[in-house]
C-alpha cells in the first residue's frame, strides 16, 4: 500500500486491510487489525499528508532530553550547552581536536 502509484490506491488498500485483518483466524493478525482500527485516522493520515511525518521532529525531541537527563546536574549554561553539542555530534571531545 505504501508503494503504490498515488496516495488514493495506498488509501484504498489501507482500508481494505484495516477491514479484513481483524477477522483473521490467527490471533496476532486480529489483534494488528485491531489496532489498526482504532489508530485508523492517523494511520490513514499518512496518505493525506503525502508521506509527512514528525520522525525528525521526536528523533531530535530525543536528543535534547536525553540531554536534558544527562545534564541535569549543570548548573552553568555553557557546560550545559557544551553537553549538547557533544550529545548531538556538534564538538569533537578527543584530546587532539583540532584548532
Amino acid at each position: 500500500m505504501f508503494h503504490q502509484p498515488t496516495p488514493a490506491q495506498g488509501r484504498r488498500l489501507a482500508e481494505q486491510l484495516i477491514e479484513q485483518l481483524p477477522s483473521c483466524p490467527i490471533p496476532e493478525i486480529a489483534r494488528l487489525g485491531k489496532t489498526l482500527s482504532r489508530w485508523k485516522t492517523a494511520f490513514l493520515a499518512y496518505f493525506d499528508t503525502d508521506g509527512a511525518s514528525n520522525g525528525g521532529t521526536e528523533a531530535v525531541n530525543g536528543i535534547i532530553e536525553l540531554g536534558r537527563r544527562i545534564a541535569r546536574a549543570f548548573r552553568n549554561f555553557e557546560h550545559y550547552r557544551l553537553r549538547m553539542l557533544l550529545i548531538t555530534g556538534g564538538l569533537d571531545a578527543s584530546p587532539h581536536t583540532q584548532l
